[in-house]
């Protein structure tokens, strides 16, 4: 359990900046989005991503990118250079640390039992394809719209997932229906926000790009293979 939970961890802001790329709900606004996000094929951003930790007296602020192409691929790096590195392949999940020399990889498919079957649920709904696969995971809070950006408040129905997420907060810009931020509340108090800049979609991205050449000198694990 502790070591889904440290991946997840890790992978939620891949997973809800995911999640900005479809979704749909009753409202004028959200149905032109939702419009909008069916010729979307690709996304990428700029990213600063702050943590607030109830331990630490200052919130933990990083640089990162990120850059999806749906239904199955994204990366997300932390740091410059990247510290962390999460890949999102169509068969498995990669975690890189870049300096400590280490690779997690975490297999994707239905059979996986638990935890990680919900674990795994939550990150196929990053891309429902109607509203019913989006409340299939999710309740709808509520929707406000400021400033140009349209909030949407979810809450997760897995057990699981809400013993690890509490809430999740999407912002979209009404301009151009780009993600804007997500933030994520979780059960420890604790919260992550990511606000994007820079954004481009439906610009080509190299393949290479969702891939990560592990040298010789990388300790690969699989945390959950027994």
């Amino acid at each position: 359990m502790k070591k889904i939970v440290k991946a997840l961890v890790i992978l939620a802001a891949a997973i809800v900046c995911c999640h900005a790329i479809r979704g749909a709900e009753p409202s004028p606004l959200l149905q032109q989005w939702f419009a909008a996000q069916t010729n979307l094929h690709t996304w990428s951003a700029d990213a600063i991503q702050t943590r607030v930790i109830k331990t630490f007296a200052q919130p933990l602020v990083s640089t990162g990118k990120v850059w999806v192409v749906t239904p199955d691929h994204f990366r997300w790096e932390l740091g410059k250079p990247a510290q962390t590195i999460a890949l999102r392949q169509p068969d498995q999940l990669m975690l890189v640390y870049p300096r400590l020399k280490r690779a997690e990889k975490y297999p994707l498919n239905d059979k996986q039992p638990g935890p990680w079957r919900d674990a795994l649920a939550l990150m196929e709904a990053s891309f429902p394809h109607s509203r019913a696969e989006l409340e299939s995971e999710f309740l709808i809070g509520g929707i406000n719209e400021s400033n140009g950006v349209v909030e949407l408040r979810l809450q997760p129905k897995s057990l699981f997932a809400r013993k690890f997420m509490t809430e999740l907060r999407i912002g979209y810009r009404t301009a151009d229906f780009a993600p804007a931020f997500t933030d994520m509340k979780f059960s420890d108090g604790s919260s992550m926000r990511n606000d994007f800049s820079n954004s481009i979609t439906n610009a080509p991205i190299p393949p290479s790009i969702f891939q990560f050449e592990l040298g010789s000198d990388f300790k690969v694990v699989e945390p959950l293979k027994k």
